[in-house]
């Protein structure tokens, strides 16, 4: 296998270009370039297009003939490996993008947020391309427009992934996807390449995080805040601390946790890390139903939100103030029990059903957190979880929901791309086929719409968004019916 010159040239050029690299080590990364993608040297043949290409492009295209040739194994995982390394050479080292950003953020924040979201996506460590396959929407409801997302960026494994992955040599090294150690790591069948990978180093409450970008994001600027040491999730009065030290550091993001108990927790809760961004969610601008008068701080601004889960709203510009009312109301939840709507904060045995998903953000001069009262007790009738998506939704969302989800934006599985597609065939009369788990959904939609090609895919988005909505009603530990109204009434006034 060659590789042509001229698209040689042309990636060392953006080598050069975006790193400390200089025109005399361009034979040294031409020679790099060719034992990574398992090349025999290169060919002045003129390429087809070649202009047209950028780094990723090219990289991706070394790939493809260096599975052609036999010099790189037809896996995702062993194709990782190769793009992760040649979009390395292409990346700063990670002392140098730190003290970059460390330089820019002495200007502004966001410019160093700016630059570092920048060289995530053009290292291809954020996949701009695959992100961009995902299905987005949104859906009118009582509650807002709440946003639908189908998840199409990351990678489904073929045959040959599978049985790699089966026979590959298990090792323990990184620890998790989120452990400090990814940073430069070049990956196996089993583990995420991350040669281009870099963390910026940052200090919550003088404790020592990395700050990084996440490769599928599922919203503006996804970001991951994760713990350098390996300890696990646990919501506590450190959190709000940490959260609004980073939301002090970074105004310009919103920052948030997964909860820390199994059902409503988050897909890593071995390792501590928060999610941050640059979004604004359909609950930020939920309405806010009341105001609450919380002992001893009436200084804190308190309202209750119309939202499908469970909301109370802590607004102030006193950011210590603020800790300590947090810090009371997860107290009190973590306690409350009223057996009337099945609320338990302990099993007979002890064990803790109740947490909570905190949200925190700066608007309007004040701090905001958003407290989210989650429950993770099953039961005979509901055995994933009472306050879980039941059984006649799980045909669109089974998967525990966490941060993103509770705030109005569903990440939906990719399966549903084909399937809804065949749902729609079905309201046309144009599928003969077993819709399965949607069958009787599907029924319904028949004997509700007047459907025609014009309008299916509008009813069916449409539908999605009530099944969604479905989804958070469900995770509420208060319903927006008059029982469950009236007992949220009975845990504020224990406020």
């Amino acid at each position: 296998m060659l590789l042509n010159q001229n698209e040689l040239d042309q990636f060392i050029e953006a080598i050069i270009y975006h790193t400390q690299y200089e025109y005399e080590d361009a034979i040294y990364l031409q020679n790099q370039i060719i034992r990574m993608v398992g090349a025999s040297g290169v060919t002045n043949e003129e390429a087809v297009e070649a202009e047209a290409h950028t780094p990723i492009k090219l990289v991706l295209h070394w790939i493809e003939q260096g599975v052609e040739a036999g010099t790189i194994t037809d896996t995702t995982a062993s194709k990782e490996i190769v793009e992760a390394q040649l979009m390395d050479l292409m990346t700063p080292p990670p002392s140098e993008v730190n003290n970059h950003f460390r330089q820019l953020y002495a200007k502004a924040p966001e410019d160093a947020t700016d630059y570092f979201y920048a060289l995530s996506k053009r290292s291809h460590y954020v996949k701009e391309d695959a992100i961009a396959r995902n299905i987005n929407y949104e859906v009118p409801t009582t509650y807002g427009d709440l946003e639908i997302t189908i998840n199409l960026s990351k990678p489904e494994k073929s045959t040959k992934d599978i049985e790699a992955a089966r026979n590959a040599t298990q090792i323990d090294y990184p620890q998790s996807a989120l452990s400090k150690e990814n940073e430069g790591y070049v990956g196996s069948e089993t583990q995420a390449a991350r040669t281009n990978h870099r963390i910026i180093r940052i200090q919550l409450d003088g404790e020592r995080w990395g700050f990084q970008y996440s490769p599928y994001a599922y919203f503006e600027e996804h970001s991951i805040v994760l713990a350098t040491e390996h300890v696990p999730m646990q919501i506590n009065r450190q959190t709000f601390i940490n959260l609004l030290d980073f939301i002090d550091q970074f105004p310009h993001y919103f920052i948030g946790s997964n909860s820390d108990i199994p059902l409503v927790g988050g897909s890593i809760m071995s390792h501590n890390h928060y999610q941050s961004g640059r979004h604004t969610f359909p609950m930020d601008n939920a309405k806010e139903l009341e105001t609450i008068q919380l002992k001893g701080f009436s200084d804190i601004e308190a309202t209750r939100l119309y939202w499908p889960m469970s909301v109370i709203r802590l607004r102030s510009s006193d950011k210590h103030r603020l800790i300590d009312a947090a810090t009371y109301v997860m107290d009190c939840w973590n306690q409350y029990s009223d057996r009337t709507v099945d609320i338990n904060a302990y099993s007979e045995d002890g064990e803790r059903h109740h947490t909570i998903t905190p949200i925190t953000r700066f608007r309007n001069q004040q701090y905001e957190i958003d407290i989210v009262l989650r429950d993770n007790q099953t039961s005979e009738q509901y055995p994933d979880g009472i306050f879980h998506p039941h059984q006649d939704v799980q045909h669109i969302k089974k998967e525990n929901i966490g941060l993103i989800e509770v705030m109005g934006r569903a990440i939906l599985p990719g399966r549903l791309k084909q399937e809804l597609q065949e749902v729609e065939q079905y309201l046309l009369g144009q599928y003969d086929g077993d819709l399965g788990k949607h069958q009787s959904w599907a029924d319904h939609m028949l004997d509700t719409y007047d459907i025609t090609e014009e309008n299916v895919e509008q009813i069916v988005h449409k539908e999605v968004g009530y099944k969604f909505t479905r989804v958070l009603e469900d995770a509420g530990v208060f319903k927006n019916d008059e029982q469950g109204q009236q007992a949220f009434q009975r845990f504020i006034a224990t406020l």
